[in-house]
């Protein structure tokens, strides 16, 4: 079974002592495709030089809520020069994180989700977004932006909102989370995503799937998360793997 990670962080310093090892390891075991996005500027110039190194590597460009106060005319320039890259195939990751306390204030968030919406728009680019403890407002911004399609990345939110995104178009991408033991929210909406409209992801090194969870993530644990989502949509893996290797290759039109 091949697989495509949709959302992975491999500049993360976690990966410093090990990349180029990790990264051959996880093309061995039939991972085709990772699609890194950047967090930080700093995040998005990585994703590009990984993308530009490795064949089987794609990139997002963008700045996430937790760096909402980085985004003024400069930086968008400055992703709008680093889309110039073919091996660009979204903005992300971008959108609202109201969960820590300590992240920019909401407003702020809120015009750097909108700046870079529109930047998409501008592109013709896939938006990768991030929504924590933020539904109503991130669907809000994503109405004002009928032209922009894209992914809800690590979905938390409820079969409602799912819907609410599925009819604007947009992809759910579900993560490791699906394999816990009390994960009964997002299996919920597992069950109802259309198999044209789901995604699967790592967001390594983050949210490894059971049995690593708490360890450090990685493309080729996803089998686990197809296991776990064949199940409970009670079909094959190899023909949900079809549909997910489909969907990401629609998406970032590749």
């Amino acid at each position: 079974m091949y697989i495509f990670d949709s959302h992975a962080h491999y500049d993360d310093d976690s990966f410093d002592k090990d990349r180029e090892k990790l990264i051959e390891e996880i093309r061995s075991n039939n991972v085709i495709g990772v699609l890194n996005c950047g967090a930080s500027l700093e995040g998005a110039i990585k994703s590009v030089e990984l993308s530009e190194k490795y064949d089987f590597f794609y990139a997002a460009v963008g700045i996430h809520p937790e760096h909402a106060d980085e985004i003024n005319d400069s930086t968008i320039s400055k992703i709008r020069e680093l889309a110039k890259s073919k091996k660009v195939r979204a903005i992300g990751e971008i959108g609202l994180d109201y969960y820590w306390e300590e992240n920019p204030d909401r407003e702020v968030q809120k015009q750097a989700f909108i700046k870079q919406m529109e930047l998409a728009r501008e592109l013709s680019l896939p938006v990768i977004i991030h929504d924590r403890d933020a539904h109503k407002d991130t669907l809000e911004i994503m109405k004002m932006f009928p032209e922009v399609i894209g992914v809800v990345h690590c979905f938390s939110g409820s079969v409602e909102f799912a819907k609410e995104c599925l009819s604007l178009g947009y992809y759910i991408g579900f993560t490791g989370v699906v394999t816990f033991k009390n994960a009964k929210k997002i299996l919920d909406v597992a069950k109802v995503v259309p198999d044209d409209k789901i995604l699967v992801e790592t967001d390594c090194p983050y949210m490894a799937p059971a049995p690593f969870r708490g360890e450090r993530n990685r493309s080729d644990y996803i089998k686990y998360i197809i296991e776990k989502l064949a199940e409970i949509r009670d079909i094959s893996e190899e023909e949900i793997g079809n549909w997910l290797i489909l969907n990401v290759r629609k998406l970032l039109k590749i």
